[in-house]
C-alpha cells in the first residue's frame, strides 16, 4: 500500500479548511484516511497551520510521499529539513535546533519582505485608483479651461 500525505478538504462552501492526512494513494481526496496530521486554514490572513510535527516526520521516515502542495507546506515549516537531518543520523536536539533556526530565519525574511495581506493590497489598489482618477480630473479641468479661453478669444475676435 502506497501512503501519501495530502490535503483533505473540510469546511463549507467558499470557506475551505484543509486537513493534512496520511492516506492510501488509491482512496479519493475526501475519502478514508489513515491518520490526521494537521490543519491548514487557507482563508485566514496570514494562512494558519496546525501541524503535528512528530507524526508527519514518522510518516515521512516510513516512506509516505507528500503531494506537491503538501511538500511546499512542509518545506516552509522546516519539516523536510528535519526529515533530511534525521536520515543523516543527527540527534533530536540538533534537528529541532536547526528547525527552530530555519523557522526564525524564514520569519525574518517574510517580515523584511513585507508580505501584504489581501486587505493591504485592496487598500493600496484603491489609493492608486483615487490618484489616477484625481489626475484624470485635473487633466480634464485643465483641458476645459484651455477650451474656454480659446472660445473666449474666438468670441472677442468675432466682435
Amino acid at each position: 500500500m502506497a501512503v501519501k500525505i495530502r490535503l483533505r478538504r473540510l469546511g463549507r462552501k467558499r470557506l475551505p479548511i484543509y486537513s493534512l492526512v496520511a492516506t492510501d494513494s488509491r482512496s479519493p481526496r475526501d475519502g478514508r484516511f489513515i491518520e490526521d496530521l494537521g490543519r491548514y486554514a487557507v482563508t485566514q490572513q496570514p494562512a494558519r497551520f496546525e501541524l503535528r510535527d512528530e507524526r508527519i516526520l514518522h510518516w515521512l521516515s516510513n516512506g509516505a510521499q507528500p503531494t506537491d502542495t503538501v511538500r511546499s507546506i512542509l518545506s516552509k515549516h522546516g519539516l523536510l529539513l528535519a526529515n533530511t537531518l534525521k536520515k543523516k543520523g543527527r540527534s533530536d536536539e540538533e534537528i529541532w535546533q536547526a528547525v527552530a533556526e530555519f523557522r526564525e530565519q524564514r520569519s525574518r525574511r517574510e517580515a523584511a519582505k513585507g508580505a501584504l495581506t489581501v486587505a493591504d493590497r485592496r487598500r493600496i489598489a484603491l489609493e492608486e485608483e483615487r490618484k489616477r482618477v484625481a489626475a484624470q480630473e485635473a487633466k480634464n479641468r485643465a483641458e476645459a479651461e484651455v477650451r474656454a479661453r480659446e472660445e473666449a478669444e474666438e468670441r472677442r475676435r468675432n466682435l
